[in-house]
């Protein structure tokens, strides 16, 4: 804390700093002056909490600081300090909100008492000010977010209550039931992952300003985030003159600072709001992406069906099975030939696309009994640096999505197919003894009996019949390795209910009979 001394006479002023508690009041910088003129240039700069001044001073009087003083912004406290019990200036003192008037010769007491009042009052009024400061900041953050909710609720409301009117009419001077409104929308998903590396609250704040230190030039309209919608802003025009002058500055405006192409959206004009913002809405949805358009009308508005890819799933299903990329590719540049040639490719149409493609691959995926755990790409990325719509990204982010789920599916068919093999394979290692029915194997792991033969072959080297018959010709040389075992006992331990045909397999599968092979094993 500081404070000064305004006196011409030396010895006063040293009186002062003798008599004052300075450090009890938490005061640790004194200056001093010997008149008003030194006084002023001081406290402009130093801007001292406390003041202590004479009355009678040469060039400016006390008077003429008092009035100076109480002209300018400083909170600072003063204490006047004269030798005169003159009325006029204690008049004067009071008239210009001096804090306290004490007369010399000064009384330590009377002095220490009227600082320590000052010090007192002044931090209380500080911790006033701080808190109005601090109020009002939170206002004035809070300020922006309520008009957001606000007009957001009247672009999804029917109608515009009495209160809503009033609350308008005194923040913008407008009555918006006596106006025809028009709506343009902004998204600002390319401005935000192009130009504030994905920080939306950023985007959203800089943007807005731009918009409305535009509008509020002429009180045209306001510019609002959408807080029913993620990544939209919205510009309510209630003047009609201006509006294509205002959107293409708006839209200059926007790209001198970001150095990216967006798409401005404009609706019909209407006295609801919500109507107004439907029609923005439904342009902004259904313009065509390829024209390129910077600002967009109703007149850009394309009529036409939409592509559906569930039309297209029975060709789709086919391809993805066949694990060939090829076959695939060359189904989805028909489909993409199709949309460019039939369709209007709008955001709209993009949505379309996006949520049939995921209907598409849950159930491919749920035909395929497969829990993936990690999420699937999603390309989502259609957008040149500049923000414009690219085409090509598009067909190359779905065709990423439709390779990925081949790859996926390819590889869980793989597996499944090993799996049910493998399966196959250690029921013939336990039932080797009994007569084996392909039939009965085809029921027991629902397979076609022509799949079993032909998958097992491929995977074992063998069919089912030449693997049970390996299996026990193996079993059949342990047994035989025990000399207190009959040839038929073997045979019958193996399988065989008939003993000649067993030898004769046996010699076969050895190149000598089981008799041969037990004397050769002695």
């Amino acid at each position: 804390m500081k404070a000064i001394i305004i006196d011409d006479e030396k010895h006063v002023r040293e009186g002062l700093l003798l008599l004052a508690e300075w450090d009890k009041h938490g005061i640790h910088t004194i200056l001093e002056a010997e008149d008003g003129d030194e006084a002023i240039e001081l406290i402009t700069e130093h801007r001292p909490e406390i003041i202590f001044t004479d009355m009678r001073m040469p060039k400016r009087d006390g008077i003429n600081l008092l009035k100076w003083l109480h002209a300018s912004d400083l909170t600072s406290k003063t204490i006047v300090v004269s030798g005169y019990d003159d009325f006029e200036y204690m008049r004067n003192a009071i008239y210009y909100k001096s804090f306290d008037y004490i007369l010399k010769p000064i009384e330590p007491d009377v002095l220490n008492e009227t600082l320590g009042k000052a010090v007192k009052e002044w931090n209380e009024h500080a911790r006033s000010r701080k808190s109005q400061v601090e109020e009002n900041r939170v206002m004035n953050e809070a300020k922006p977010l309520y008009w957001d909710r606000f007009f957001s609720s009247l672009c999804a409301k029917e109608s515009i209550t009495a209160e809503m009117v009033e609350k308008v009419e005194r923040e913008f001077g407008v009555s918006l039931r006596q106006l025809e409104k028009t709506v343009a929308l902004l998204p600002i998903k390319p401005i935000v992952m192009k130009s504030f590396q994905g920080d939306r609250d950023l985007a959203f704040f800089t943007l807005i300003n731009i918009c409305n230190e535009l509008l509020r030039k002429q009180n045209e309209g306001v510019c609002f985030r959408n807080s029913n919608k993620e990544e939209e802003l919205v510009i309510l025009f209630w003047n009609q003159k201006n509006i294509p002058y205002l959107l293409k500055e708006i839209y200059s405006l926007i790209y001198q600072y970001s150095k990216v192409f967006t798409i401005l959206a404009l609706g019909k004009k209407s006295e609801k709001v919500n109507e107004a913002y439907e029609s923005a809405l439904e342009v902004f949805s259904r313009h065509n992406l390829l024209a390129q358009n910077k600002i967009v009308t109703h007149q850009d508005v394309m009529e036409g069906s939409l592509l559906h890819l569930l039309d297209h799933s029975h060709e789709m299903k086919w391809a993805i099975r066949s694990g060939s990329r090829q076959q695939v590719h060359s189904q989805l540049e028909e489909v993409f030939s199709q949309l460019e040639s039939s369709h209007t490719l709008s955001l709209e149409q993009l949505k379309v696309w996006e949520d049939q493609f995921e209907l598409l691959r849950n159930n491919w995926l749920k035909e395929y009994q497969i829990k993936r755990q990690e999420p699937f790409y999603r390309g989502m990325d259609y957008w040149n640096e500049d923000g414009s719509f690219s085409y090509r990204k598009f067909k190359e982010e779905k065709s990423k999505e439709f390779f990925e789920l081949i790859q996926t599916l390819t590889d869980v068919k793989y597996q499944k197919e090993k799996n049910n093999m493998q399966q196959i394979e250690e029921y013939l290692q336990q039932h080797y003894q009994e007569d084996i029915n392909l039939q009965e194997m085809a029921d027991r792991f629902f397979l076609s009996r022509e799949y079993i033969s032909r998958k097992f072959k491929q995977d074992y080297g063998a069919t089912i019949t030449d693997y049970v018959t390996n299996i026990r010709m193996e079993k059949a040389k342990k047994l035989l390795e025990n000399p207190y075992l009959k040839i038929y006992e073997v045979a019958y331990g193996v399988g065989y209910g008939n003993e000649k045909y067993f030898s004769k397999v046996f010699k076969k599968h050895a190149g000598v009979t089981p008799n041969e092979y037990r004397h050769a094993q002695i």
